[in-house]
């Protein structure tokens, strides 16, 4: 089974499509460094909880959206390999600034998944 790496996001309403038009551009580096999917769902159906929620998890303000997105990969080992890459580009590639990004970097909630079932 795929290793998976899983986000939320907040994103501003306004830039639903400025979003999408940066992950469409990161993935052909994803891809080439050996990613199989990518997937990015814009919120569409996510109610406030009583005890926690995506809301919360991002800390979501007025005028922004939790964007749900995952990436697999063939193994950890692979993905890993990846994202040493691209911690090395990140170093000279202004694009890849926290400045640079359609969101709020510093509320995303993300990590990597060993698959419990796959099915379908």
């Amino acid at each position: 089974m795929a290793y998976i790496d899983g986000f939320l996001i907040p994103v501003r309403n306004e830039d639903r499509e400025t979003y999408k038009a940066h992950e469409l551009k990161w993935w052909p580096f994803f891809r080439d460094l050996g990613a199989q999917t990518l997937v990015a769902g814009w919120g569409d159906d996510v109610p406030a909880g009583k005890q926690t929620d995506f809301h919360r998890a991002v800390d979501l303000k007025d005028g922004e959206t939790v964007v749900l997105a995952w990436m697999t990969w063939p193994d950890k080992e692979t993905r890993d390999k990846a994202y040493k890459s691209m911690e090395e580009r990140s170093k000279d590639d202004p694009d890849m600034a926290p400045e640079a990004m359609p969101f709020d970097g510093r509320r995303m909630v993300w990590g990597g998944f060993a698959p419990l079932i796959q099915e379908g």
